[in-house]
């Protein structure tokens, strides 16, 4: 009955608008157990009647779509500077948001902020909250919701899905924010039409991938997959937060662009950045990224640099994996074009040219304030009610 009950549920999701007859028809189900099905899912607010449809000869159907507002769900972007999160409907719309900035807490204490914004998150809305789903840096164990480690946060075997579900009484579901991306990517966004196979790259104050095989999110065996963001890519390179030495997020990430707009760009008379701050240490990522914008010669040619090496890792993914769609999704992608062109210039130089030519590069369609949120709400739809 639960199968059927969720098959019914999809079939509704997306059709639009659809009868009981044609449900019956589709789904190979008797009309008695359909209209007890639907029946079921009206008193639990989840289907609405829409009104009398077009007849083929005989009785007019009643027609049936989803509230869209039957249940609403709690997503939570913690991989940057500021932890993000938003109310959806069913959907994945973006009803209400709040952001919190970190101030570099990490432990106890950036706990407590997740605890304030899903605190503040309940409190915009009245409906049924279906639960809380959560884009969260790091190694996860996606199964039992515990972070294993996210170096930036200083948390380690972090029971997250459990202490909120013991805090809220809500499923919770805890997924590595890239694998949130690239599931929000996927089911919300307009790149996908067609597509089976695509990751998203997400660059920003760390980097890592989400993989999308015929259609599901791959994570590997522990839930680990496409963590590129620690692979070594500068032998006696910098030493990163995880102990390695000259992994990718020493050379490519917000806070690379942001120390080059403080140590060097600084140097330059001609920078836009005095125009923006009367100190180094008062230049924050929003004047880099607008200072680039306007013409910074320091920034273009560093985040050229950083544009690079994503295109090495990327050609280690498409040639291990073959797969013909990557996007570029977090802060980073807010360099636009000319950093894209860098990424692609050094994934056709670093590849067989056959399989180079056969891959498009492009930006996520989603922003990168959207994506991982719509992606924690996909989670929830797909493991509670089997939408996705």
């Amino acid at each position: 009955m639960r199968d059927n009950k969720r098959l019914v549920l999809k079939s509704i999701y997306d059709a639009g608008e659809i009868s009981r007859a044609e449900l019956a028809r589709n789904l190979s189900l008797t009309r008695s157990t359909v209209s007890n099905i639907v029946s079921k899912l009206i008193y639990d607010g989840l289907v609405q009647e829409t009104g009398i449809g077009l007849s083929d000869g005989g009785k007019p159907p009643v027609m049936f779509k989803l509230d869209e507002h039957g249940r609403h769900l709690i997503g939570l972007d913690l991989a940057n500077s500021h932890f993000q999160g938003g109310v959806t409907d069913l959907r994945g719309n973006i009803l209400n948001r709040y952001k919190l900035p970190t101030q570099d807490q990490d432990g106890e204490a950036a706990l407590a902020l997740v605890y304030d914004l899903v605190d503040m998150l309940i409190a915009t809305t009245d409906q049924p909250i279906l639960g809380i789903g959560i884009g969260a840096p790091g190694l996860i164990d996606t199964p039992r919701g515990i972070i294993r480690q996210a170096v930036n946060l200083s948390w380690r075997d972090l029971p997250l899905s459990d202490l909120l579900l013991k805090r809220y009484n809500l499923p919770c579901y805890v997924s590595n924010d890239s694998h949130a991306a690239a599931v929000g990517e996927y089911v919300f966004g307009q790149s996908k039409k067609g597509i089976k196979h695509q990751v998203v790259v997400k660059a920003g104050r760390g980097i890592s991938a989400g993989i999308i095989l015929d259609g599901q999110l791959y994570v590997g065996e522990k839930s680990s997959a496409g963590e590129i963001g620690h692979i070594t890519m500068v032998e006696n390179g910098e030493v990163c937060r995880c102990g390695n030495v000259g992994c990718l997020e020493t050379v490519a990430n917000t806070q690379v662009l942001l120390w080059t707009a403080r140590e060097i760009a600084w140097q330059d008379t001609a920078s836009p950045l005095r125009t923006y701050a009367s100190t180094p240490e008062a230049v924050t990522i929003e004047m880099v990224y607008q200072a680039y914008k306007d013409g910074d010669l320091v920034l273009q040619k560093k985040a050229a640099e950083m544009g690079r090496y994503l295109g090495i890792a990327i050609a280690n993914i498409v040639g291990l994996m073959n797969v013909d769609t990557i996007l570029i999704g977090g802060s980073l992608s807010q360099l636009g074009e000319p950093f894209l062109e860098a990424i692609r210039g050094e994934f056709y130089h670093r590849l067989n040219p056959l399989l180079a030519a056969e891959t498009k590069i492009e930006p996520c369609s989603l922003s990168k304030d959207d994506i991982v949120l719509k992606g924690a709400a996909a989670l929830l739809l797909a493991n509670e009610l089997g939408l996705v």
